[in-house]
Order: structure tokens, then C-alpha cells, then sequence
């Protein structure tokens, strides 16, 4: 077997729009495909002895052992390695529950897709299955658990905190969009102007001052003491003469603590005795340089959580202990308590591993025990000396008990500190009665509390401590999405995307899109370049400033890794016709069509699906729809407009030279034809589709008649507002157009709108493309034959693995089968292709300029008209040879 891909989707997808997060894992079953499992002797009995825990899996037969029982009746292995990977993650901590393995169309390919948690985990599991399935076929030992080990540990590491998650899971119930943004835990959560930011438990709206403060815990101690709150006595210390100085004035006993520390490092209380507060300092010096020391307070350690400047949960906290039992040593006692099955490494559990430390031995030296002693029975011995979860504590919850005076002294705690989520450490004999300086105080202030206590506790009332989080951030009935508008299809987006755009604008909105030429903030360039995929959607949706987003969804993203964004309120697919078959698996119009349906299937519930009534494959989209479906037409005679108006839908149409829209019986004429400049008269009906579509958009996000009246007589076809599209610019006695016209769908429009230019001579400079298919490059030969009367062939720069003869024989074939009399010249550089058209024209001559690089190609057509010759900046070397078939 062998791998000859992964992908990682992280958006609505070819596999699924609802899962969203999967792996995509092309793999060449070789001779394997020839032996399914019951033809492989022992392997489902190999398989069950080393996966027992597949056992839960139901499959097809929809009952526990139901993938066994596949794997005996016999099933392919793509099938199996996929149930592999999906447990591997499993027993690594990570659930994963959604698979699915198709045939590629390849004799022996599949695609095995299934989902995941942590990206690199998923991609592990995948290779490792492969390996997994390999041992088992040819019955070779295999140790899984270093698997399982490897993909914990990236669990660990790159895998998400129970308070990150608890968060992201209550965004969710909120129809709240989330994204990562780093390997960490920098959550963005919304789009564009609505977005919030969080780390871990630290909002964007937190006080950075506050923080600062919270981070020093000599200044929280002053900050607070200054304000009657009570605190323990205490000097900040760096030096040992500092320490013995300090010790002298407040005697035992002591706490002595890092000042800048977290997660009870480096702590140690209870000190009673000089040479214990050496060793403690130095504990300390290791996490930070200046040490605070202070009095300790006896009582239980309590941490208040306080949200929005309100008390939410109140926990109380142990520190990691064991209790001895007459036999068992003190390390056989903590590998017991460490068997827990809640307990694991850092915060992968509800509980943490208890670890031997510096503290720990500190604390057995001073009670002259090892780890080889035996404790009574019945008696405790605590392990450290804080009770922080992420050192092995636990944690009771006592939220209902707290006295109403104690909710009042943490509320105005998290004020003076200005912070809006805090956790608020206590130590008190009894949070029932009020704390004051007799009875308790407050030794320190977190600004990043740990959720999980909260979460789940060790014993007593969880408490969805998130809610609040995110009813602070996003207070209800605020919104945290932006409008977006997604537009896919073959052609025609991209101009259907700007002018989109730009009625966006006009209404008054800070508009972001995407498309072919780039990414546009307020109608500033920020990259340019092909920018249809995902990772350019989520640029736009990340600027805080974008109220507004047009999104181009291109083919080759949506294949690559699926959308940019989880939902849209309006999509728009404009046609399908054939373009890039036969790449990416995807070798028919109706895998196409599949393709280009993940964007309406991603539309909001109460969203607006714009299809093309005119072509079939389009408007059949509509019957896998929830949401709203609006429909364009070039003809109003169309029966499927008739039909769906009748049924009181929104549709628009040509209706005697007026764009219009109907609603249900009601009809509205937006602007007459020939007065939208982007029609150039009437005559581009191509762009009179996309004027269509671009209406109902604006219609669906109920902008005014007159602001999308204004937008299209605004919006003029121009290398400034059309780069690429239909641009003509007008010589002495010549015209020549630049277009991106690619694929056949966009040069059969091109030959309608060229039929209605009268012109001495047609000239077209046309490109094949190399990736595409042999009939593909013929074909668009054959348009070019029948467009043009003379025909200049240039290539791209990049031939995408065909050499230039190839391209330039596969085209011949096509302009000679429509036109055996073509006049066919080749000059490879698209530069030099464009100023011998121009040096050689006729008077009243029409040139077509079928770019590869338009913003280069542009820039040099204006360069000729102000009279200069212009160096070779679009292609490398040219070819220069004239054909004259006869």
C-alpha cells in the first residue's frame, strides 16, 4: 500500500459540509485491492487481538462489533485503515467518531476520509494505520502503544486546554464562529468588526494594566492592602541576608513563593524552621529572582472565580495527598492514586499525574520519610505544598456556602485589580462566616484562571463557568458575524464578486473580498494574487475593521482544505461548465457540480441561495438545500422562474430591457440594460448574468433600490474596477480587449459579445493551459477557430508539465477542425505576442488578448498607448513562426 496524499480539511468540504475537520488520505491499495479481508487468512482475528476496543464500533451493521463482523464477511482494506485511524485518536484521548472511504475512480485508489481533533494527531493516525493495516496483512508484530503514546503527546502539546474548549463549545451553542490562530491557545472568536479575542482564559477585554499587576504578586499584595482588603504580611526579598532579615520580622511560620510565578511553581508553605526556608528560597530562585516571603496563614485554600466582575464559582482545593494503608509504600501508594483513569499529563484530564519533585522530597525529608516508607493506616500525607490542580490537586465545589460578605470582598477584589475574569486564591478557616484578617486572606490574584476545577470537579456541582465568558463578550442579541457573500461557479465570479462589492459599499459598509486578482480591504489591494481559496476568506473575515465580506470560493480551495468560513448568509453559483476536470480526482461535470454545491450547502438557514436558472446542473442544486433559494434568468419566459415566482419566491430577469425582480407577484425594475455600463450596452450577456446575480444579492441583504440602482450605473468596466474583464482600449484605427478567458464556458461568452462588433479583422491571442485535458486544450482551439480570423498563440510561463510544442499541437488540432483556412502565428512571450498584434493590425482591426498575467499585461497596453515600447516583463523567450494552413 501506498500513501499518495493527505489533505487536512478545516472548513465545509467535498466530504462533508456539517464535519468539518477531517482527513483526506489518497491511498493506492496496490495488490491489496485483489484481497479483501476474508481472503487474507488470519487477519480479523489479528486485527481483533490487537484493537479489542474496535469492538465499539457499530459501522454499517449499526450494533456494537458491527466493523468485526465486516472485517470477517470480508471488506477492503481502505475500509479498515480508516476504522484505525479513527481509534488510534480514540485511545489517545481524542474522540473521533465520523469516517468514510470512496474509490477515487482508479482501480485500486481510495480516498479514506475521516475526522479528527489535533491536525498533526490526524495526520499520524493516518500514516500509522497504514502501517498497522500492512503488519496485520503480512503478520508481523506490531506495538501499537507507541503509537498511542506518540499521538498523546501530541494531544498534550498541541491539542487545546479544558478552558480553551469549554469555551469554544459554548461560542458554539451560540452560533458564535471560531478560529485558532497559533499552535497555542489564541482564539478569535466571530468575524471581522464583531470578533473577540482570547487566550486560554485572558479576553481581549481584560486590562492589560490588570494583568501586569496580577503578574507581580508583591504589587497585587500592596494594591489590595491599600485598600483594606486582607492580605498576609510579607517583604520581597532577593538576596539570603534579605531572607534572614525577613524571617526576623515575621517570624514562622512562613510561606515563600516566586514573585513571578503561576501554577504553584516553586512554592512552599508552612515553614518552620530556617534551613527549610533556605531550601524553599532557592526552590524559588529557580522560577524567578525576586522571592517574596510572608506569614502563613492557616485555613483551606479556596479559589473564587469572578466573571465580568461577578462571583461564579467557588472551589475548594487540596493539595495532592495519598492516605496510607499499614502495607503500601509511599510510591507504591502514588502509582495507585495516579491509576485514576481522570488522572494524565498536564491538563489532558479532569486530573493530574501526581509527580515526585523538589517539593516533594523537601516535604518528605522534613517528616524523615522516603518513598520507600510505609504510612499507618488512615493517615495523610500531602504530597506538596499548594493545592494547584496542575500539581495533582483536587477539588470540592463550594459555591453554594460562600457568605454573602465573602461574594462581595472577591467582586471588589477583581475591580481594584480592573480584572474582567480572575481567580482569586484565599486561604480561610471557613468561607461561611466573613474573611478578615483574623480569620483569612487573599495571597493571590490570577489573570488567566484555569477553568477545569470549575469544569469538573472532583466532588460537588460542576459549573459551566464558560457561559458567562461569552454572554460578556458577545451580550445577547449583539451579534458576532458579519454579512458574507459567497460566490462560486466556472466564470464570472470574479466580476460578480467586485461589483458585489461595490454595492456593498455604497450602502455604507467596510467591505473585504476575494478573488482572482486578490484581497481588498475598503478597496485597498492588501496581496495581490490568486486569493479564491480559504486561507484568503479568513484574511478578510480576521480584519477587525470588515463589516462586510465578498468571498470568492474557487475549486482547487474547497478540494485543498474546504471553505474559509463555516457559514455564509447569501452564496451564488453562476454556471458549470467544464473547467479543470480530470485534476484532483474531479473528472466529471456532475463531481464538479459536487464541488461547487459546498457553497450554497454552507448558506445560513434564513440565507439567500442565488442559483442560475438557466443551466440545469445549477438550479438542480436547489433540491439539497435548507435555506432560502432566489433564481436569475436571462429570459423571463424561463419556466423555472415562472414556477418559483408563482410559489412566491424572489427572482430576477431581463424583463423588456429591464433588469428586474420579482417577489412573488410583485415586480421592481432595478435599471434599464443599455444604461449599466458593465453591460456594455446590452451586448455582454455574460455580464448581464452576473449584474443578475449581484442584484438578488443585494436584494437578499435588503439594500434599497436606489443604492443598488446607483452601485450598477457606477460601476464601470475599466482595468480599475474590471482588471481582466472585458477591458478595451482603443489605438489608432484599433481596439483591443484583455480578458481572463481561460476555458471554453468563458470563450464561448467572449464569441457572443464579439459577434456584436463589427471589425475589419478578429485577431485572438490565445494560451493553452497544461494541466488540463488534451480535449480541453483542443477545444479551446476549436472556439478560437471559429471566433477568430487570425490567431496568435502564446504560452505560459509556467506549462504546468507540458512543453510548449505539445500545447501549441493540441491547439492547432482544435483551430483547424473549425477553421482549416486559420492564419496562426506562435510567439511564446504574451508581451511580445500583444505588440506584434498591435505593430501588424489592420485599420478597424478588433484584438483579443487572452491573459495569463492581467495586471502585468495591462500595465503594458498602457505603456504602448502612451508611446512606449515596453521590456520583456511578462514571459521568458519567445518563439516566433507563422502557419498558414491551406
Amino acid at each position: 500500500m501506498k500513501i499518495l496524499g493527505i489533505k487536512v480539511m478545516r472548513g465545509p468540504n467535498y466530504w462533508s459540509n456539517y464535519r468539518q475537520k477531517l482527513i483526506v488520505m489518497k491511498l493506492d491499495l496496490e495488490g491489496t485491492e485483489d484481497f479483501p479481508t476474508n481472503r487474507i487468512d488470519g487477519f480479523a482475528e489479528r486485527l481483533e487481538a490487537l484493537m479489542p476496543s474496535l469492538y465499539s464500533h457499530r459501522c454499517s451493521k449499526k450494533e456494537p462489533g458491527g466493523f468485526f463482523q465486516r472485517v470477517r464477511e470480508g471488506t477492503w482494506m481502505g475500509h479498515v485503515i480508516e476504522h484505525i485511524a479513527l481509534e488510534l485518536q480514540s485511545l489517545a484521548g481524542m474522540e473521533c467518531g465520523f469516517g468514510r472511504t470512496r474509490s477515487s475512480g482508479e482501480h485500486g485508489i481510495y480516498h479514506v476520509v475521516f475526522s479528527y481533533q489535533v491536525e498533526n494527531a490526524g495526520i499520524y493516525a493516518a500514516r500509522a494505520a497504514v502501517r498497522i493495516a500492512v503488519a496485520l496483512e503480512n503478520d508481523m508484530p506490531y506495538n501499537i502503544s507507541n503509537d498511542i503514546k506518540e499521538l498523546t503527546r501530541i494531544n498534550r502539546i498541541e491539542g487545546l486546554g479544558p478552558s480553551t474548549i469549554s469555551i469554544i463549545n459554548e461560542a458554539r451553542k451560540r452560533n458564535i464562529p471560531y478560529k485558532r490562530l497559533d499552535k497555542d491557545s489564541l482564539i478569535m472568536l466571530g468575524y471581522g468588526v464583531h470578533q473577540k479575542l482570547i487566550e486560554a482564559t485572558m479576553a481581549c477585554t481584560t486590562s492589560s494594566i490588570g494583568v501586569e499587576i496580577a503578574s507581580n504578586k508583591e504589587a497585587t499584595k500592596q494594591l489590595l492592602a491599600n485598600s483594606f482588603v486582607p492580605v498576609p504580611k510579607g517583604k520581597q526579598t532577593r538576596t539570603k541576608s534579605e531572607l534572614e532579615q525577613a524571617i526576623e520580622e515575621l517570624g514562622f511560620p512562613l510561606v515563600i513563593k516566586p514573585l513571578n510565578g503561576n501554577q504553584g511553581k516553586g512554592i512552599t508553605t508552612n515553614i518552620r524552621s530556617k534551613e527549610q526556608a533556605h531550601r524553599a528560597f532557592e526552590l524559588a530562585k529557580t522560577i524567578s529572582t525576586d522571592v517574596i516571603v510572608e506569614r502563613y496563614i492557616h485555613g483551606q485554600d479556596y479559589r473564587f472565580l469572578v466573571i465580568d466582575y461577578k462571583l461564579i464559582a467557588v472551589a475548594k482545593r487540596t493539595p495532592a495527598m495519598i492516605v496510607g494503608d499499614d502495607k503500601s509504600t509511599i510510591q507504591e501508594l502514588i502509582d495507585k492514586t495516579n491509576s485514576d483513569p481522570r488522572r494524565g499529563e498536564d491538563h489532558e484530564k479532569i486530573l493530574t499525574t501526581i509527580k515526585v519533585d523538589a517539593v516533594t522530597n523537601s516535604i518528605l525529608i522534613e517528616k524523615n520519610l522516603t518513598l520507600n516508607s510505609v504510612l499507618p493506616c488512615g493517615e495523610i500525607l500531602y504530597l506538596k505544598d499548594t493545592a494547584n490542580l496542575s500539581t495533582g490537586g483536587t477539588a470540592r465545589d463550594v459555591t453554594d456556602v460562600v457568605h454573602p460578605y465573602n461574594v462581595f470582598l472577591a467582586e471588589r477584589v477583581a475591580r481594584l485589580m480592573n480584572l474582567d475574569i480572575c481567580g482569586i486564591d484565599i486561604v480561610a478557616q471557613d468561607i461561611q462566616t466573613p474573611i478578615t484578617e483574623k480569620t483569612g486572606a487573599i495571597v493571590e490574584v490570577n489573570s488567566g484562571p484555569g477553568f477545569r476545577m470549575h469544569l469538573s470537579p472532583t466532588k460537588g456541582l460542576a459549573r459551566n463557568v464558560a457561559e458567562p465568558v461569552i454572554k460578556m463578550l458577545f451580550p445577547p442579541g449583539t451579534p458576532s458575524r458579519i454579512p458574507i457573500v459567497a460566490v462560486t461557479g466556472t466564470n464570472g465570479k470574479t466580476t460578480t464578486v467586485r461589483l458585489i462589492a461595490h454595492i456593498a459599499k455604497l450602502a455604507g459598509y467596510t467591505v473585504g473580498f476575494t478573488n482572482t486578482d486578490g484581497i481588498y480591504i475598503q478597496e485597498q489591494e492588501v496581496f495581490h494574487g490568486d486569493c479564491s481559496g480559504p486561507g484568503s476568506a479568513e484574511v478578510v473575515l480576521r480584519d477587525p475593521i470588515v463589516d462586510f465580506a465578498v468571498l470568492e470560493c474557487a475549486r482547487g480551495g474547497i478540494l485543498r482544505s474546504g471553505l474559509g468560513f463555516d457559514k455564509c448568509d447569501v452564496s451564488i453559483v453562476t454556471n458549470i461548465s467544464e473547467d479543470h476536470l480530470g485534476l484532483d480526482d474531479i473528472n466529471t461535470l456532475e463531481q464538479l457540480t459536487r464541488v461547487k454545491s459546498v457553497v450554497p450547502r454552507s448558506t445560513l438557514d434564513d440565507g439567500y441561495a442565488i442559483l442560475n436558472a438557466d443551466d440545469d446542473l445549477v438550479y438542480n442544486m436547489k433540491n439539497d438545500l435548507d435555506c432560502n433559494i432566489a433564481l436569475f434568468s436571462t429570459k423571463e419566459s424561463n419556466e423555472r422562474i415562472k414556477q418559483h415566482c408563482e410559489n412566491k419566491g424572489i427572482a430576477a430577469f431581463i424583463d423588456r430591457g429591464y433588469f428586474t425582480v420579482c417577489k412573488g407577484q410583485w415586480r421592481t425594475r432595478i435599471a434599464k440594460v443599455k444604461d449599466v455600463p458593465l453591460t456594455f450596452e446590452g451586448r455582454s450577456e455574460c455580464m448581464i448574468k452576473n449584474v443578475l446575480a449581484a442584484i438578488l444579492a443585494a436584494i437578499a441583504r435588503d439594500f434599497s433600490v436606489e443604492v443598488i440602482r446607483a452601485a450598477l450605473k457606477t460601476f464601470i468596466p475599466s482595468p480599475e474596477q474590471t482588471p481582466g474583464r472585458f477591458n478595451i482600449f482603443k489605438f489608432k484605427g484599433v481596439e483591443l480587449m484583455v480578458d481572463y478567458a481561460h476555458n471554453v464556458g468563458a470563450l464561448n461568452e467572449l464569441k457572443k459579445f464579439l459577434d456584436t462588433i463589427h471589425a475589419s479583422l478578429k485577431v485572438g491571442i490565445i494560451a493553452g493551459v497544461g494541466d488540463r485535458r488534451d480535449e480541453d486544450i483542443r477545444n479551446i482551439g476549436f472556439c478560437a477557430g471559429q471566433m477568430f480570423d487570425e490567431i496568435i498563440i502564446r504560452h505560459d510561463k509556467d506549462g504546468r508539465g507540458r512543453a510548449n510544442d505539445v500545447l501549441t499541437n493540441l491547439l492547432m488540432e482544435g483551430i483547424i477542425s473549425a477553421n482549416a483556412d486559420a492564419f496562426v502565428n506562435v510567439i511564446s512571450d504574451e508581451c511580445e505576442a500583444i505588440q506584434y498584434a498591435i505593430d501588424n493590425a489592420r485599420e478597424g482591426s478588433f484584438i483579443v488578448v487572452c491573459s495569463e498575467h492581467v495586471k502585468e499585461t495591462l500595465e503594458f497596453v498602457h505603456q504602448i498607448q502612451e508611446g512606449h515600447k515596453c521590456e520583456n516583463n511578462i514571459g521568458e523567450g519567445s518563439l516566433s513562426m507563422q502557419l498558414q494552413q491551406q
